[in-house]
C-alpha cells in the first residue's frame, strides 16, 4: 500500500497568480494512496525541501509528488531531498504546473482544473513506480573539441591546462577560424593576429593537445564519459611529418589561378598552398580539384622541388577511432549567402563587398597589402556606404535571419573609424535600422566614430544600389529622421551580412543527438542556469554555434565550457541513469526493429534457449539491452511491434495510468 505525499508550490506568483494552489492541494489530498498534502510559497527553497523531508519522516511516505516547475529545473533537487530521508529518489514525481499550466493559461478556473489533472496523473504514476538503483560507468579522461576557431582553441587550452588530454578536429587545413581573417578587434582595435597567433602556437606546442586539421567527425557513438568517435582525416597529399612549411612547392606550382578561399576569392592561389603565413600546422595542402598531377597525371613539379620528399600523390583519406569522456562543439559561423539581396548589386559590381571581404582588403596580409583599393580598378575610394542588417532581423522569405547578428553594428563602427583614420579624405556613410552597442565600452566606441571621426550615421534603409557607367555606385536610400530620400554616388558599398551557424552544425547535431533551434544554433540545456551544456549529457557548447556573440563573449563561454568538461573528467565514475530499456524475452519476436532505431547501439540480439511445457527446448532470437550504454530515450519502446520493450520509470503501464488519471 502506497503512502504518497503531495507538495504544491506557489513559485511566488508564477503559479499562484493563475492556479489556486490551495484548491490543488485539497483536491489531490483525496486521491487514493495520498496521506499528506500541503502547499508552500517556494518549495525548492531550503525551507520547502525541509518540509518535504519532514513529511517523509513523520508520515512514513513511500512516494512523493511535487507540483511545481519543469522537472528539468528541480527534479534532481527534490530527489536529493527525498533520498536524504531514506526514500528512493525514483519514487518522486514532478507535476509541471508552471510551464505546462500557469504560464500558458489566463483563466484561473481552467488552469486550476488542469493543475489538478496533472497532479492526479503524477499520483497515478507513483502508484506504479518501483525503487530504481543507478549503476556506475567509468570516465575516459580525454576530451574532443570539434572546431578549431578561437572558441575551440581557448576551450582546448583550458582543458589541457587542467592536465587532461584533448583533441581538436578542424575541417580546414589550419586552426584559427574566422578570427584569422580579421584585421583589428573592437573595441580596443587590437591586432587580431597578435592575439590569436600565440594561442594557435600554444595549441601546437602543448603536449596535452593533438590537432587533427583538415579532418571531420564521421561518426559518434556512446554516452557521457564513454564516447567513441570516428575521425576522417582527409588526404592532403603531403606528409605532415616531413613538410617543413618552407613554401617552395607553392612558388613552383604552375597552377596559379585558383580562387583563394582565405581571401574570399579576392585574389588567387596555387593548387598547392598554405592558407596564410601563421598557419598552424604550417603544412602545405594540395587541392585535388585543381592539381594537374592528381587530375591528369601530368606535372609533379612540386614533388621535384620538395627537399624533404613530403609530397605523396597516392595519399588516401584515413580514419582513426578514439575514446572521449566529453565532447565540446565549437563549429563557429559563416556570413549568409547574400545573393538573394541583389538590390544591393553584390553580383553586379566588384565594388560591392561584404564586411568580411573588407577585412581582407584592409589587412596587411590581404590581397592588397593593407591598402584600401577598389576591387574593380585598384583605385582609392573616396566615398563608402555601409549598409547594416543585410539579412539580419529579416522576416521576408529570402533566406534572411529573424535574429540580430549582434556583432555587425560594432564591426561597422570599427571599419568606419579605421578608414577615416587612415584616409581622412574619405567620406563614410552608415545606413542603419538601430545601433546596438550592449557591451562594455561599446557605446563609447560608437560615439567616437560619430563625434571624433566624423562618420555619417543615417537612420534609414538603402533601397537600391545601381552601378553607373563611370564606375561609381548610385545608392538610393531613405533618411527616416528627416523623412527625405537620399542619393549618394559611392565608390564602394559594404554590406554587413548576417551570420549563421556553420553548415556542418546540423549533421553534427544528428550524430551527437543534440538539440538545435529553428536557426540551426545548438540549444543549451537551460538558457540561464546551464548555458554551455547541451541537453545531451557530456556534450558542451562553445562560441557562436550556440548563438551570435563577439570575441570576448566567445572566449568567456569557451572557458565556461572547459570548466564543465574538467568537472566531468576529474571523476573516475559517473552515476548511470537507471531509467533504461528492458526486454520481455517471452514477448520478443527477434524482429530487430528496436536495434535499428537505438541511437546509442545499446541493443543486441542473442539466441536463447527456452524450456517448453513438454520438456523440449526451443531456441529463439531475443533482444538484449546493455544498461550501461542505454540512455533511456524510449525510441525502442515505440518501435517494438510486439510490446516486448519497456522503459524502467516510464513503462507503458505507468504512462497509461497517467493518461487514465487525466481523462477521468
Amino acid at each position: 500500500m502506497q503512502r504518497i505525499g503531495v507538495f504544491v508550490c506557489h513559485c511566488g506568483t508564477n503559479i499562484a497568480a493563475t492556479v489556486d494552489v490551495q484548491a490543488v492541494a485539497e483536491a489531490l489530498k483525496h486521491e487514493p494512496g495520498v496521506v499528506y498534502a500541503a502547499d508552500y510559497q517556494y518549495m525548492c527553497s531550503e525551507a520547502g525541501q525541509n518540509l518535504v523531508r519532514k513529511a517523509i519522516k513523520e508520515h512514513n511516505l513511500t512516494g512523493a509528488v511535487v507540483c511545481s516547475c519543469s522537472p528539468r529545473m528541480h527534479e534532481a533537487t527534490f530527489r536529493k531531498a527525498a533520498q536524504a530521508e531514506g526514500l528512493n529518489s525514483y519514487m518522486v514525481e514532478i507535476a509541471n504546473i508552471r510551464e505546462q499550466c500557469s504560464w500558458i493559461h489566463k483563466d484561473k478556473a481552467i488552469a486550476t482544473e488542469k493543475a489538478i489533472a496533472l497532479g492526479k496523473a503524477a499520483v497515478a504514476k507513483v502508484h506504479l513506480n518501483t525503487p530504481l538503483t543507478p549503476g556506475e560507468s567509468p570516465v575516459t579522461k580525454r576530451a574532443l573539441v570539434i572546431g578549431g576557431g578561437i572558441a575551440g582553441i581557448q576551450t582546448a587550452l583550458d582543458i589541457a591546462d587542467a592536465g587532461f588530454e584533448v583533441d581538436i578536429v578542424e575541417k580546414q587545413p589550419t586552426i584559427g577560424g574566422k578570427m584569422t581573417q580579421i584585421d583589428k578587434t573592437f573595441p580596443t582595435l587590437d591586432c587580431a593576429a597578435c592575439i590569436l597567433t600565440p594561442k594557435m602556437v600554444d595549441c601546437a606546442q602543448n603536449d596535452k593537445i593533438t590537432i587533427y586539421s583538415y579532418s571531420e567527425v564521421a561518426e559518434v557513438k556512446g554516452f557521457v564519459g564513454n564516447f567513441t568517435v570516428k575521425i576522417k582525416r582527409k588526404a592532403r597529399y603531403v606528409d605532415e611529418t616531413k613538410c617543413t612549411g618552407c613554401g617552395i612547392c607553392t612558388e613552383k606550382c604552375p597552377t596559379k589561378k585558383v580562387p583563394n578561399e582565405f581571401n574570399l576569392g579576392l585574389n588567387n592561389r596555387t593548387a598547392v598552398y598554405i592558407p596564410f603565413a601563421q598557419a598552424v600546422p604550417k603544412v602545405a595542402t594540395i587541392d585535388p580539384n585543381n592539381c594537374l598531377m592528381l587530375k591528369s597525371g601530368k606535372c609533379g613539379i612540386c614533388a621535384k622541388f620538395c627537399g624533404t620528399n613530403a609530397i605523396d600523390y597516392k595519399q588516401q583519406d584515413t580514419y582513426i577511432e578514439q575514446q572521449y569522456g566529453a565532447i565540446v562543439v565549437a563549429t563557429g559561423f559563416n556570413p549568409i549567402d547574400i545573393s538573394k539581396y541583389d538590390e544591393y548589386a553584390y553580383s553586379q559590381s566588384k565594388d560591392v563587398v561584404t564586411s568580411l571581404e573588407l577585412e581582407r582588403l584592409m589587412n596587411a596580409a590581404g590581397p592588397t597589402g593593407g591598402t584600401l583599393l577598389r576591387p574593380s580598378d585598384g583605385k582609392h575610394p573616396h566615398t563608402l556606404v555601409f549598409v547594416q542588417c543585410v539579412g539580419s532581423r529579416d522576416t521576408s522569405c529570402r533566406g534572411g535571419k529573424e535574429y540580430c547578428s549582434k556583432i555587425c553594428c560594432m564591426y561597422t563602427a570599427k571599419h568606419a573609424m579605421l578608414i577615416r583614420e587612415k584616409y581622412p579624405d574619405t567620406d563614410v556613410y552608415v545606413f542603419y535600422i538601430d545601433v546596438r552597442t550592449p557591451g562594455k565600452n561599446f557605446d563609447e566606441f560608437y560615439r567616437r566614430a560619430v563625434e571624433q571621426y566624423g562618420v555619417h550615421y543615417i537612420k534609414g534603409m538603402v533601397g537600391k544600389v545601381v552601378p553607373q557607367s563611370d564606375g561609381t555606385l548610385s545608392v538610393q536610400a531613405s533618411d527616416l529622421i528627416s523623412n527625405e530620400q537620399i542619393h549618394i554616388n559611392a565608390d564602394m558599398v559594404v554590406l554587413a551580412a548576417a551570420i549563421e551557424p556553420d553548415k556542418t552544425a546540423r549533421p553534427l547535431a544528428t550524430m551527437l543527438t543534440a538539440s538545435m533551434d529553428t536557426n540551426d544554433f545548438f540549444t543549451e540545456a537551460h538558457p540561464k542556469l546551464r548555458p554551455v551544456e547541451s541537453p545531451t549529457a557530456g556534450v558542451f557548447l562553445s562560441g557562436v554555434c550556440q548563438g551570435p556573440k563577439d570575441i570576448p563573449e566567445t572566449v568567456a563561454q569557451a572557458g565556461a565550457a572547459a570548466s564543465k568538461v574538467i568537472g566531468l573528467l576529474v571523476k573516475d565514475k559517473l552515476t548511470c541513469n537507471p531509467c533504461v530499456a528492458t526486454s520481455n524475452e517471452m514477448m520478443c519476436n527477434g524482429c530487430s526493429s528496436c536495434e535499428k532505431v537505438c541511437p546509442y547501439g545499446a541493443i543486441t540480439y542473442i539466441d536463447k534457449e527456452f524450456k517448453m511445457p513438454n520438456r523440449t527446448i526451443a531456441v529463439r532470437r531475443v533482444a538484449q539491452v546493455n544498461a550501461a550504454v542505454c540512455q533511456g530515450c524510449g525510441a525502442c519502446t515505440v518501435a517494438c511491434p510486439s510490446g516486448a520493450m519497456d522503459l524502467k520509470g516510464f513503462s507503458n503501464s505507468q504512462i497509461m495510468a497517467e493518461v487514465d488519471a487525466v481523462c477521468r
